[in-house]
This record gives C-alpha cells, sequence and structure tokens, in this order.
C-alpha cells in the first residue's frame, strides 16, 4: 500500500502559507488541512465562552471537543472551516482571534488534544498538505516535502490589510497596529516553551517578498515533483 504523501507547509503569520498550500494540494491531487485554523477555532471558542486565553487546562478540554465538531470544506475554490454547521472562516481570521490563537497554541494540553487530529487528517488518501508552524519539527517530523514559507514583517502586514479589506473586516484596522500584532506573535510564536516556530533542520525555506503566488507555489511544486 502506497504511503500518504505528506507536504509540511510552515511559517509565519501572514506569509501566504494558507493560499500556497490550497493551489499545491490541487495541483498535486492532495487534501489541504490547515492546521492553523484549527488553533484558530479552539481560540474562537475561547473567546465566545469566556475561557481565559491562560487557562491551559480549560483550553485542552475545549480542544478535545473539536474532532467532533470541526470539518473543512472546499467550495468554489476555498478551504471553508466549518463549527458545528456554522463556517467560521472569517470569523477565525479577525486580529482578536489571531492574538488569542498564539496564546492559545502554547499550552500543552491543547497541543496534544489536536496532535492526533491533525495526524489522522494528514493520513487521510493520498496524502495532505498541511500548513501551520510545526508540521515539519513536531506534527510530520518525516513528512517526504518540508517548506517553510516567510516574508519581512512589513510585506505580512501589508498583505494581512488587504486580506481584510476583501473579508470585509478592515474598518478601524490600521497598517501600523497590523504590522504590531505580527512583530509581537512572531516573538511569541517562536519563544514559546512547546513546539516554537521555526524551520526544520530539512526545510527549504522560501521567502516570498517579491515574489508571485505563481513563483512561490512553483517552488513548492517542484519539491513535490521531486520526491515524486
Amino acid at each position: 500500500m502506497t504511503r500518504p504523501l505528506i507536504v509540511a507547509l510552515d511559517g509565519p503569520a501572514g506569509a501566504g502559507k494558507s493560499t500556497v498550500a490550497r493551489l499545491v494540494a490541487e495541483r498535486a491531487g492532495l487534501s489541504l488541512v490547515d492546521t492553523g485554523a484549527i488553533y484558530r477555532t479552539v481560540a474562537l471558542l475561547a473567546l465566545r465562552g469566556g475561557t481565559p486565553v491562560d487557562d491551559g487546562a480549560a483550553l485542552g478540554a475545549l480542544a478535545t471537543t473539536l474532532p467532533a465538531r470541526l470539518r473543512f470544506v472546499v467550495q468554489r475554490g476555498e478551504n471553508r472551516v466549518v463549527l458545528d454547521d456554522e463556517d467560521v472562516s472569517a470569523a477565525i481570521r479577525t486580529p482578536d482571534v489571531s492574538t488569542a490563537a498564539s496564546a492559545v497554541a502554547r499550552h500543552p494540553a491543547v497541543r496534544g488534544a489536536l496532535l492526533e487530529l491533525q495526524r489522522a487528517l494528514g493520513r487521510r488518501g493520498a496524502g495532505s498538505v498541511l500548513e501551520g508552524r510545526d508540521i515539519g519539527t513536531i506534527v510530520f517530523p518525516d513528512a517526504e516535502v518540508k517548506a517553510f514559507v516567510t516574508a519581512s514583517p512589513e510585506e505580512r502586514a501589508r498583505r494581512r490589510m488587504l486580506e481584510l479589506a476583501e473579508r470585509g473586516l478592515g474598518e478601524g484596522e490600521t497598517y501600523e497596529r497590523v504590522l504590531a500584532a505580527i512583530v509581537a506573535r512572531d516573538k511569541q510564536d517562536s519563544e514559546r516553551a512547546v513546539a516554537p516556530l521555526r524551520p526544520a533542520a530539512d526545510a527549504v525555506v522560501i521567502d516570498t517578498t517579491g515574489k508571485t503566488l505563481d513563483e512561490v507555489t512553483g517552488a513548492v511544486i517542484a519539491l513535490v515533483a521531486a520526491h515524486r
């Protein structure tokens, strides 16, 4: 039996991982798993339910409910996140949820509860493209293809502002605030004790600053083709 192909795409917030992952999955005939969306969903549940983001035990309990509540649905070329039959794709991308997600992801109880869910999703069918922050280092350290997708903080802030505007969520937001949030999240993600953000030793680092989407997608597809 052929082993499922795992493509691990890691990198900081706003580097373009989500779009690249979707295009690579489409072109390579693989499933798409947005692991960041899973953590964001835990953060959304915490904010809605008033669970403190520093309460690891309570957040871990929330995380254990996701296998029965969360699913990904591809609609019109987009990977939608559905929680209890509610499309939360836009709700989990707000600045408040982004900040909370980084805090939520620090807790071992949360990461432990979600680890097997991510692995199970990744191993379905012919394999998957998984994007996140610790796919190549923790979730699938034996992934056949690993890439670390990054960009300058300024470029990522510019892209995030465009994304928020396109989703109708940019009212009252400023570039300076978004940039500060990205810099703070980079520091938090890189310095956390559990599964810190860093390239795997055998990952190919792809800096997307100044590159087109086709160029970045093509670089990852070339890695997949080289493995196959």
